[in-house]
């Protein structure tokens, strides 16, 4: 395996040469509680993201998906961890502007799904009036004007009914309408990046694949960039071009969705899609889960961290840190990776 820099894009984007709109080098996250070991959540991560391309981080619960866009919006408390690194938008560190420079571009060119659209949603004002906000805050507009363009939003991502569902409640909505909703809020001001942290988790598998949809056509039709944070793989295989997979705070690898799903490369990667049900596989038979859990980790300082649930591990992977290098065209942290003949 050839050394290469570990933020290499593989995506048909960086062929085209598009510049990326975000790049996001050594990002280092670390919660500290008092009497506490400090606890490294996310270990020195490197992606971009271009225009109109959808990167996915995949990764079991804990890898550091959502950690990572909170530290990307500036939304980590301001005590008890700290953030290292540079998080580039459009040239601009995001990690050094003050906290009232990052207010003014939430919202309007940057802004993100959360995962619960209950919890996110504010219980006691009208939906309507939520994506009115946005407008009046970032766009000058006044509560009049901001209300038509609300309703427009509301149309826009699908909600029946929108003149009647401006003056609804969240908890009048079902769940993929606030979803629909929390959407419509995100994307009132023409975000230049939207990051979706667990868009679809709550939802019926019918609503996902509307939500699906809709990020889909927001990214082809308007050239906004997307993140999406997903455990669930069936999202990543129809959405992202290019896909990073975290374990313990570290991508692990990095690959085209394509490439990916047909010929994983790193023993995670390859475990975390032998678990998924297959049509084809006869009744009865057992799943392959990958052994032990995310707990079971070695630090990264001297091994790989992944080495004590790994089938593939080696003697190595117990005494030295894998580095991300290329490897069959895309980037990968493994001394002894899956062959390439499944």
């Amino acid at each position: 395996m050839s050394q290469t820099t570990s933020y290499a894009s593989t995506s048909d984007a960086a062929r085209h040469g598009d510049e990326p709109l975000l790049q996001v080098r050594d990002l280092k996250v670390t919660f500290k509680r008092q009497g506490e070991e400090p606890f490294v959540a996310v270990d020195g991560i490197d992606f971009d993201v271009r225009p109109g391309q959808t990167v996915g981080l995949v990764g079991e619960s804990g890898c550091g998906k959502s950690v990572t866009s909170l530290a990307i919006m500036g939304l980590l408390p301001k005590r008890g961890n700290r953030v290292e690194g540079e998080v580039l938008f459009n040239g601009t560190d995001l990690l050094k502007l003050s906290d009232s420079d990052m207010r003014d571009r939430r919202g309007q060119e940057l802004a993100m799904i959360f995962q619960d659209p209950l919890s996110s949603l504010n219980p006691v004002v009208p939906v309507g009036l939520q994506v009115a906000e946005v407008l009046e805050r970032h766009k000058g507009m006044s509560r009049k004007a901001a209300m038509v363009v609300a309703r427009e939003m509301l149309d826009k991502v699908g909600i029946p009914d929108p003149d009647r569902r401006l003056k609804d409640y969240p908890h009048q909505m079902s769940g993929g309408m606030r979803q629909r909703a929390l959407i419509a809020i995100a994307l009132a001001c023409e975000p230049r990046l939207l990051i979706a942290d667990e868009p679809t988790t709550a939802l019926d598998v019918t609503i996902q694949a509307q939500i699906l949809t809709l990020l889909k056509d927001l990214v082809r039709e308007t050239g906004t960039a997307l993140i999406m944070i997903t455990h669930d793989l069936g999202v990543v295989a129809g959405l992202c071009d290019e896909v990073n997979v975290l374990y313990a705070g570290r991508i692990v690898e990095r690959a085209e969705r394509h490439p990916l799903f047909e010929q994983p490369r790193h023993p995670y990667t390859n475990g975390l899609l032998e678990s998924i049900p297959k049509l084809e596989v006869g009744r009865g038979e057992r799943l392959n889960p990958i052994p032990g859990s995310v707990a079971d980790n070695l630090p990264w300082t001297s091994a790989c961290a992944f080495a004590p649930r790994c089938l593939n591990a080696l003697e190595v992977c117990r005494e030295q840190t894998p580095q991300l290098e290329m490897d069959f065209g895309r980037a990968l942290r493994c001394f002894n990776p899956v062959e390439v003949a499944r």
